[in-house]
C-alpha cells in the first residue's frame, strides 16, 4: 500500500530537513529517489540534482548538513544569475527549439509545461528568453556576440543588433504620435463635404513583396489616384504622392488626411513642396478617412489580399483607376467622379 504524500512545499530551495530526510533515506535506508520525491511531494530531478552533489563525507554518499552550507554558499553567489546560467538543459532547450524547429520564445516558454511536467525548474517567461538572447551581445561592441556563445538573434522573426530598453519603443513612438498635427486641429469645414480640395491617403500593402499601392482620393468629388510604391519607405510614399497630386493647382490641395503608419512621416516635405497642411487620424481609426477605406475596397475587388503588387503592370494600375473615376455614383446624382471634379474646378484629370 502506498504511503499518504506528504504535505510540503515543492517549490524553492531545499531546507536542512529536507536535506536530512534526503541523506537517510538515500544512505541508510537505501530507499529510490522516486520514493524520496514522493515523501517529499518534490519532482525526481530535484533529489536527482541535490544527489550528485556528493558530499562525500558523514554516511558515505550524501552528507545533508554539508550539502546545507554548500547550497548557502551557491545562493549568496548566485545574485542575478540567469535561469539559463543555472540549469544547462533548459539552455539547450531553448537552443535547439530556436535554431532547429525555427519556434519563436513565446512557443517555447509555453511549451515547456506539457514537455517536463514533473520539473519545474524546466519553466522560463517569454521576456527571459529574449534577455538571453540580448545578453550574449557584448556592451559597448558592434553587435557582436561574447566569445564562446551561440547568436541567437537570426532565429527571430524580429531581430535587432541590440536590444531596446524596456519601454524605449514605446516612448519613440508616442513621442512621435505628440509631434504630428492631429485630425483634431483639421478645419471643421473638411467635416462637411462641401468644399472641394481636401484629400485622404492610404498604403495598401502586398503579402508577397515589398510592393505597396499608395491611395489618394478627394474627400466631395470621390477621386481616387492610384500609384505604385517600391517598398514602404519614407521616401516612396512621399514620390508617388507628389506626383500624383502636384498636377492639382494649388488651391485645390487644401489639406492631406493620412494615418500613423511609418511611411507617412515625411509629412513635411509634403507640406512644403504641396503647398498644404497635413494631418493625422486617431490610430485605429480608420473610419475617419472613410473615402480612402471605400476606394481601397473597390480596388481590392481586382486586386485581393493574396496579390503581389510588384507584378501588376502600371499600365492596368492607370485603367482601373480611369475605371473607378468615371463610374456614376449615387451620392452626385448618376455623375461620375471625374465629372464633378471637372464641374467644381475645372481641371480635367485626363486628357
Amino acid at each position: 500500500m502506498q504511503k499518504p504524500k506528504q504535505t510540503t512545499n515543492s517549490k524553492g530551495p531545499l531546507s536542512l530537513r529536507e536535506r536530512l530526510v534526503i541523506e537517510y533515506g538515500w544512505c541508510r535506508d537505501s530507499r529510490t529517489v522516486t520514493d524520496i520525491a514522493f515523501e517529499l511531494g518534490r519532482n525526481k530531478s530535484s533529489i536527482s540534482r541535490e544527489l550528485k552533489h556528493k558530499p562525500r563525507q558523514g554516511l558515505g554518499k550524501y552528507n545533508a548538513d554539508i550539502a546545507h552550507r554548500k547550497a548557502l554558499v551557491r545562493i549568496g553567489k548566485r545574485g542575478n544569475t540567469p535561469k539559463t546560467q543555472r540549469i544547462p538543459e533548459l539552455c539547450r532547450y531553448i537552443e535547439d527549439k530556436l535554431i532547429n524547429e525555427h519556434w519563436s520564445p513565446e512557443q517555447v516558454s509555453i511549451r515547456l509545461p506539457h514537455e517536463f511536467k514533473q520539473d519545474s525548474t524546466m519553466r522560463i517567461a517569454t521576456e527571459s528568453i529574449y534577455q538571453e538572447v540580448y545578453r550574449r551581445v557584448r556592451r559597448g561592441g558592434n553587435g557582436a556576440v561574447k566569445p564562446g556563445q551561440i547568436d541567437l538573434r537570426p532565429h527571430l522573426v524580429r531581430r535587432h543588433k541590440r536590444r531596446a530598453k524596456k519601454g524605449f519603443r514605446k516612448a519613440q513612438k508616442l513621442e512621435r504620435e505628440i509631434a504630428l498635427p492631429s485630425i483634431e486641429q483639421r478645419p471643421k469645414v473638411v467635416d462637411q463635404r462641401k468644399q472641394i480640395g481636401h484629400w485622404e491617403d492610404d498604403t495598401m500593402v502586398s503579402r508577397q513583396s515589398l510592393a505597396r499601392l499608395k491611395t489618394v482620393n478627394e474627400r466631395v468629388s470621390g477621386i481616387i489616384l492610384i500609384g505604385k510604391m517600391k517598398d514602404g519607405s519614407i521616401s516612396e510614399s512621399n514620390r508617388v504622392v507628389l506626383e500624383r497630386l502636384s498636377p492639382i493647382p494649388k488651391q485645390y490641395r487644401k489639406t492631406l488626411t493620412r494615418d500613423r503608419g511609418k511611411e507617412n512621416l515625411g509629412w513635411q516635405e509634403l507640406e512644403k513642396k504641396l503647398e498644404t497642411n497635413v494631418f493625422f487620424a486617431h490610430a485605429y481609426s480608420s473610419y475617419e478617412r472613410g473615402s480612402n477605406e471605400n476606394g481601397n475596397g473597390l480596388i481590392r475587388r481586382p486586386y485581393p489580399k493574396q496579390t503581389d503588387f510588384e507584378l501588376v503592370p502600371e499600365k492596368d494600375l492607370d485603367t482601373l483607376e480611369r475605371q473607378l473615376n468615371s463610374r456614376p455614383r449615387k451620392r452626385h446624382g448618376g455623375l461620375t467622379p471625374e465629372e464633378v471634379f471637372l464641374k467644381m474646378t475645372g481641371v480635367a484629370l485626363y486628357s
